[in-house]
């Protein structure tokens, strides 16, 4: 009988060392886009609790996110390269806005400013993200987490974006109701980190991983 019970305890043993226990979104790529707003020093909370599901986050960041928050933040949280910009030295040429979208799972833009949610409703592509909001078609979800004043977040203008975009596919998450930096009191502020969280686990463990 005791010997009995050590030979279970061992088989036991033995499963839990071939099953090593990793996060939620292991193996799953999440490229994390971050655009122009006081948002910004958010979303370096978002990356270390993408980080900490065992998700790969590669960041990329508008000229004007880096007004609000370093690179070097992001590349320190997420333990790689930040990418800022299209255009790289031709002895490294690569295509970013193409093969960084091929590697993604989910794309999350965060804060995503009026502007950039215009640019992705009329199909302009003139930076790195909104380059590559329109290249992920067909090859990534895309997740949007709106931030901005209240008059721009009801404008019709903003509103037939957002209409416009949700038919084609991309997702949303927010904005919440609450103080905005402006001291006003509204809709537009970004969906807590947590809300973000849950929601890119929600699209992303609707599938395998691509690099499974």
């Amino acid at each position: 009988m005791p010997s009995r019970k050590k030979s279970k305890k061992s088989a036991k043993t033995g499963n839990s060392c071939k099953s090593p226990n990793r996060g939620p979104l292991a193996g799953y790529e999440v490229l994390l886009c971050v655009t122009g707003g006081i948002a910004c020093y958010k979303v370096a909370d978002l990356a270390s609790k993408l980080v900490q599901t065992d998700a790969g986050v590669t960041a990329a960041m508008t000229e004007a996110a880096e007004k609000f928050v370093a690179p070097l933040t992001f590349a320190a949280l997420t333990n790689r390269q930040v990418f800022t910009d299209m255009w790289l030295p031709q002895v490294d040429y690569d295509l970013r806005h193409i093969s960084l979208t091929d590697r993604a799972d989910l794309i999350i833009i965060a804060p995503a400013t009026a502007n950039i949610l215009g640019k992705m409703a009329a199909g302009i592509a003139d930076d790195l993200i909104s380059t590559m909001a329109l290249s992920a078609a067909g090859s990534c979800d895309i997740l949007a987490a709106p931030a901005m004043n209240s008059r721009m977040w009801n404008a019709a203008a903003v509103r037939a974006n957002v209409e416009t975009l949700k038919t084609r596919g991309v997702h949303f998450v927010g904005p919440d109701e609450g103080r905005l930096a402006s001291g006003a009191t509204g809709p537009g502020r970004m969906a807590e980190t947590d809300n973000i969280l849950k929601a890119a686990q929600r699209l992303l463990l609707r599938r395998p991983p691509k690099n499974r």
